[in-house]
């Protein structure tokens, strides 16, 4: 097996090309329906929005996509939680930018 390409997604990414794959196949593999089940228990407590897009349009030159997609699957409510999503990565952020990252969140969590 060879791999193509690698590329960070989110959770609600994830949902869409299951059930892609699902509408091709007609019915998923024992993996994919525990995947399915985990997904839909997870992201029933959310709903869709466009967290990743705000996230990159505070255009913060040091955050990279998978940081990105880690804040959205994981969604932060406080400056620590935040810290800690970060803290496996080696990257620093000034703490006006940790402020803005966190405020977008809380404006994406607070509309459910």
């Amino acid at each position: 097996m060879e791999i193509i390409n690698q590329k960070p997604f989110t959770l609600q990414e994830a949902k869409e090309s299951l059930d892609k794959i699902k509408e091709r196949d007609k019915d998923l593999t024992f993996r994919g329906k525990k995947v399915e089940e985990y997904l839909n228990a997870i992201l029933k407590k959310r709903k869709p929005s466009k967290l990743k897009e705000d996230l990159e349009k505070l255009d913060i030159s040091r955050l990279k996509e998978s940081n990105i997609v880690k804040i959205v699957n994981i969604q932060p409510k406080s400056l620590d939680s935040l810290r800690a999503v970060l803290a496996g990565e080696n990257l620093t952020l000034k703490q006006e930018d940790l402020t803005k990252v966190l405020e977008t969140v809380k404006k994406h969590v607070s509309k459910k």
